[in-house]
């Protein structure tokens, strides 16, 4: 069972990764972060900064994990699957299978 705390992180990680909200979450959490009105307001020592540091916290490392993917791509699993089909047939050793007894 997933704790509450992963599964926040994991939706706002699903939203940043979808090309269709990713600019809205992106915009929403900067407004959140510079707005007065807050879950926790700013005026209350430490407790005030607890969500803003929460919330730049995951903006920075979706952002982050986003920028690694784009640096690092990944290959389909299909173009993967292709490369290993193709078989240089100057490398391709034949196999004979033979059912061997022992004549003891």
């Amino acid at each position: 069972m997933k704790s509450p705390v992963q599964l926040v992180y994991r939706w706002y990680q699903n939203l940043l990764a979808n090309p269709r909200y990713r600019g809205w979450v992106i915009v929403g959490s900067l407004i959140y972060l510079v707005s007065p009105f807050d879950i926790s307001p700013d005026f209350f020592p430490l407790l005030g900064q607890i969500d803003d540091v929460v919330l730049l916290t995951l903006l920075l490392s979706g952002l982050f994990q986003l920028w690694m993917e784009r640096m690092n791509p990944q290959p389909d699993m299909d173009s993967q699957v292709e490369d290993a089909s193709r078989v240089d047939d100057a490398n391709v050793k034949e196999t004979i299978d033979v059912d061997a007894v022992s004549m003891d």
